[in-house]
């Protein structure tokens, strides 16, 4: 944990101090944009190809600013370098695909359960639609690398069971605010599963969730980082954070607020650690503590 601490306080030590002041700024004003202008849920309204090129809009605005601030500040000279614009275009693209692209799945009669069944199904399925787009991308320009974090080397499971233990008592203080309990636990608004005797199915649906934490984790701490620093170094960090932050539009404040810290963090570890291992860990378990955090919220208030 401490190795952990001491990455962390060096990349803050290290970052332009009015860089970073301009890059929290322009993502505090997306911010308040989404929750005072309701783009999330406008964009939801949208039908066809509009949603994945809204999100593309927003996504590459807010990404590709990252980097601006630094050929601004830093004198950096990446826009000059053709497979990083490749990039910078292509990775908007595959995760707007991921917020844009819904699964409608008719299985039976019985409507509720055809709804259950999509939620199962939705997860995995961009799991592997995700992963394989960045197989590809790793095969056309980083085939000489280890696939974006996945390997076990360099990982130790007890520095981040310790970041888990520090979101206990956070979690526990957020579960009592009602756009928390509006939004958690997730499977509330599956119909299916409030009826009596689905405990598999219950069980079933937060792995089938837990899932997307993978894909998450791969694209921001793997690909965004580890992809882009062959040309920006840890100045890949910050852009990724960002990014990051535009993809919580929707969840409660508090959450989409402290998602551009925390990813930020997760990206520090990631670039020391070459892994994503210990950060798909803490995410999934944040998740599955938001869950349970949300269930007990409502027994209780």
């Amino acid at each position: 944990m401490k190795k952990i601490v001491g990455y962390v306080f060096a990349y803050f030590q290290s970052l332009h101090k009015g860089m970073f002041l301009l890059a929290t700024l322009f993502t505090a004003l997306a911010v308040f944009c989404n929750y005072h202008y309701r783009l999330n849920h406008a964009i939801g309204q949208l039908h066809g190809l509009w949603p994945f090129a809204a999100w593309y809009a927003v996504f590459f605005l807010i990404f590709s600013l990252g980097y601006v601030l630094q050929a601004l500040f830093l004198g950096s000279t990446i826009f000059s370098q053709k497979k990083f614009l490749l990039l910078l275009l292509l990775a908007p693209a595959i995760f707007s695909w991921k917020m844009a692209y819904t699964v409608d799945l008719t299985l039976s009669s019985n409507r509720l359960e055809d709804e259950y069944w999509g939620a199962v199904f939705y997860w995995p399925f961009k799991v592997l639609v995700i992963t394989a787009m960045l197989l590809l991308v790793h095969h056309l320009f980083d085939k000489k690398e280890p696939f974006y974090g996945v390997t076990l080397k360099n990982f130790s499971a007890r520095p981040y069971l310790v970041m888990l233990a520090i979101m206990v008592p956070l979690v526990a203080a957020a579960s009592t605010q009602q756009d928390f309990l509006h939004m958690y636990p997730r499977m509330q608004s599956i119909d299916y599963l409030q009826q009596p005797g689905r405990g598999f199915q219950k069980i079933l649906y937060q792995l089938s969730y837990g899932s997307d934490f993978f894909s998450i984790e791969l694209f921001f701490r793997g690909f965004l980082v580890l992809a882009f620093a062959r040309w920006a170094g840890m100045g890949a960090i910050l852009p990724m954070a960002m990014f990051y932050c535009t993809i919580h539009f929707g969840k409660p404040l508090g959450e989409c607020i402290s998602s551009y810290f925390g990813g930020m963090i997760l990206g520090i570890v990631s670039y020391h650690t070459r892994t994503i291992v210990g950060g798909f860990m803490v995410h999934v378990g944040i998740a599955w503590l938001m869950e349970l955090g949300g269930y007990l919220g409502h027994q209780l208030f």
